[in-house]
């Protein structure tokens, strides 16, 4: 039995500690939402996040985030992407030395164009974040807590750390494989999201599923592109937390960032889509940071900056595909 603290109670973050909790060991959450904390402690239920799932008995919830990361071993992350720094900083007084800090937040950071690793070895320092792991990889929390059989990828420069994770996660219905590349697998993670957006654009649109087709593949081509320029892995790209993830959200009802997409492709201005939403599509904070990125790395990203111009220059979705193409033909590699 380990004792895992888990940062941020969203669905995704409530369904890994419902995995956890499952397998025995000691699980508490952290939200700075009174109703959550509440909800969990009183009714066994994340009745704001993920209301279809019992929480079990023995796992607590606290407002105070010092306390819940007292004495753990695992300390999972899963917070959206743009407050992440915020919540680093408020941990990092506390945070046991030898805990393995596991990310499974999907996004980068605006300003920096940081990815979740390097945000923590900045804010905690490389000594506190050499047991780094990044949870990624196609997986919606109510699929997960249902117990679908959903593969994962725990990522890790330190294999000693993903293993760790690997076996104290992994369940008859939950398969994790590990890898070395963090890069990859949190690029792969976060860029999808994007593309998400712009499959959903396709199905708003109208269009069917050569038109999805043709998006995923060179979604997928644009990740690639830009994971390897920062040191990432071509077989990343091609496994769980690339191919696998892309599939799942650009096609998948329960994506958040697709049915963004899908009701910008009907017309709907963004924030009233937004305005709407329990949770946070990562996609679109995303899509800035993406835009920032590839251009400093010089990086060609045609879908997401199509995907830029709608979210954030009022382009239509319409003039977005038009514009895709008619760009001028080449060879396919």
């Amino acid at each position: 039995m380990k004792r895992i603290a888990v940062i941020g109670a969203g669905s995704w973050g409530t369904a890994l500690g419902i995995v956890a909790a499952r397998a025995g060991h000691e699980v508490t959450f952290w939200s700075r939402n009174p109703a959550v904390v509440n909800s969990i402690n009183r009714d066994r239920l994340n009745s704001l996040y993920l209301a279809e799932a019992r929480i079990p008995d023995g796992v607590i919830a606290s407002e105070n985030v010092n306390e819940v990361i007292s004495d753990a071993e695992l300390v999972i992350l899963a917070t959206p992407s743009h407050a992440t720094r915020d919540v680093l900083n408020s941990m990092s007084a506390a945070l046991p030395p030898q805990s393995i800090l596991v990310s499974a937040t999907k996004g980068i950071e605006i300003e920096s164009g940081k990815r979740i690793s390097q945000l923590a070895a900045e804010v905690l320092g490389e000594k506190n974040t050499e047991k780094f792991v990044c949870l990624s990889g196609p997986s919606f929390a109510k699929e997960v807590v249902t117990q679908h059989p959903t593969a994962i990828v725990a990522a890790s420069a330190n294999a000693e750390a993903s293993t760790t994770v690997q076996s104290s996660l992994s369940s008859e219905s939950l398969r994790i494989y590990t890898n070395d590349d963090v890069v990859g697998t949190e690029l792969g993670g976060s860029v999808k999201n994007v593309m998400a957006i712009a499959a959903g654009m396709v199905a708003g649109l109208g269009f069917g599923s050569n038109s999805v087709a043709a998006l995923i593949t060179r979604g997928l081509a644009e990740m690639s592109r830009l994971a390897l320029s920062e040191g990432g892995k071509l077989e990343t790209m091609m496994g769980l937390a690339g191919l696998g993830d892309l599939v799942l959200t650009c096609t998948g009802s329960l994506s958040r960032n697709r049915f963004v997409g899908q009701e910008l492709g009907k017309g709907r201005p963004l924030a009233e889509i937004t305005a709407g939403m329990h949770e946070v599509a990562e996609g679109v904070k995303t899509t800035a940071a993406l835009k920032n990125l590839a251009g400093r790395l010089k990086v060609e990203m045609p879908i997401a900056s199509e995907v830029y111009a709608v979210l954030y220059e009022g382009k239509a979705a319409g003039a977005a595909a038009t514009a895709l193409m008619t760009r001028p033909l080449r060879e396919e590699f």
